[in-house]
């Protein structure tokens, strides 16, 4: 693995969110600072309501934060309006959800062909079909989603996010709706496909087991980011 640990691809500096509810002001996250270099495979750990899911949204530019920096590959990610964050998105990050988020509409290719669409990319049923053969559902391009299993679905999902080969791949409990045995294989398929590409693997886990295949574990724990020391897992 070829690791650029000169130039960070993905840095975060003073990164807060905070939310009003009837009972005040509610911390989601405080003070978080963090580098993730090129080919990195990071793991984002902690309890329920720590602010992982939260972080998460925010590195992909899907949510806001109250104040702090997100550089994107040198880009700054919230000096560029809702359009220019859906672009350096689309360009750079890969997301895979825990609940899939496949458009029941469209068939497993269509959905895996809509990211490159959106991107103008040429030959995007080809490269569509090329990344569902690499997950294995090259027999099931054309069933939808309710057709699907939940791990196929997932699959579809993987092969989504890969499709455009980005940079950062970010996953939020990319097993959490699996049985063991499938959630395993799903995991195989994430560790594997993120060799092959190069791609910079963040994950939101409660899975030890798949945390403990990442090269950084990092832990969340009431709104706050630390690092998790290998010697001490």
């Amino acid at each position: 693995m070829n690791e650029n640990k000169t130039n960070p691809l993905l840095v975060v500096n003073h990164l807060n969110k905070t939310v009003t509810s009837p009972d005040g002001d509610l911390i989601l996250l405080n003070e978080i600072n963090v580098r993730i270099y090129s080919a990195q495979s990071v793991a984002i750990a902690g309890a329920s309501g720590a602010g992982k899911s939260t972080l998460l949204a925010i590195l992909a530019g899907l949510d806001v934060p109250s104040s702090g920096q997100v550089l994107l590959d040198g880009a700054n990610l919230f000096s560029l309006d809702e359009d220019g964050r859906a672009q350096l998105r689309g360009r750079l990050i890969g997301f895979v959800f825990q609940s899939f988020q496949l458009l029941p509409s469209l068939t497993a290719l269509e959905n895996v062909m809509l990211p490159l669409e959106l991107l103008a990319i040429n030959d995007a049923q080809d490269k569509a079909r090329q990344v569902l053969n690499r997950v294995g559902l090259e027999k099931r391009v054309s069933h939808y989603p309710r057709q699907l299993s939940g791990g196929e679905q997932q699959r579809v999902a993987i092969a989504r996010a890969f499709a455009v080969q980005p940079k950062i791949l970010l996953a939020d409990e990319p097993t959490g709706n699996l049985d063991m045995g499938t959630g395993e294989k799903i995991i195989d398929l994430l560790f594997s496909l993120n060799s092959e590409q190069g791609t910079t693997l963040i994950l939101v886990t409660h899975d030890e087991k798949l945390a403990s295949r990442c090269e950084r574990k990092l832990y969340m724990e009431n709104g706050k980011l630390d690092e998790v020391r290998r010697d001490h897992v």
